[in-house]
């Protein structure tokens, strides 16, 4: 597994809500990480959550991690980035070639051109509006279940 030291360290946060068991859980729309996760996911995990309150740009998260808005793979980046698994934001082409085939045991990538979305420790992580719920476009964790048809699945080494 390849560990990324980023220049944007402070950026990340390095603690957050935790559960027991494998799996993350939702409380009013932040994540709890397993306690049981390691901790690259779980840093994953809070990272995400501080975009939950981003709205949404296309071209958002591209040029830094560090943006006032974000899209799916600047999004996705962010929160590689804070585990460490990746060095700069890529786009969601570049997405269909990251990491290893097929789905991993704690983060998955779904690809395709023009969007990406991943499923970590359980829990979805996209900036569409599949679930039905909001019909409003913003990086966002959801519970509904999105089929991966038309997507490459990638996962980072190791995990």
């Amino acid at each position: 597994m390849l560990i990324i030291q980023s220049v944007s360290a402070a950026l990340f946060p390095d603690s957050g809500p935790v559960v027991s068991g494998k799996t993350a859980r939702l409380r009013f729309g932040r994540a709890a990480a397993p306690k049981n996760a390691p901790l690259l996911v779980k840093r994953a995990i809070w990272a995400a959550n501080q975009l939950r309150s981003k709205p949404y740009r296309y071209g958002g998260g591209h040029k830094s991690f560090d943006d006032h808005a974000y899209d799916c793979s600047g999004t996705i980046s962010y929160v590689l980035g804070a585990a460490g698994l990746l060095a700069s934001p890529i786009s969601s082409t570049e997405f269909r070639s990251y990491g290893e085939r097929g789905p991993g045991r704690w983060i998955t990538i779904y690809a395709r051109e023009g969007h990406t979305f991943a499923v970590i420790a359980g829990l979805r992580l996209d900036t569409t509006p599949f679930d039905h719920y909001t019909g409003r476009w913003a990086p966002r964790w959801q519970t509904v279940y999105r089929p991966p048809r038309g997507f490459d699945a990638r996962h980072p080494i190791g995990l």
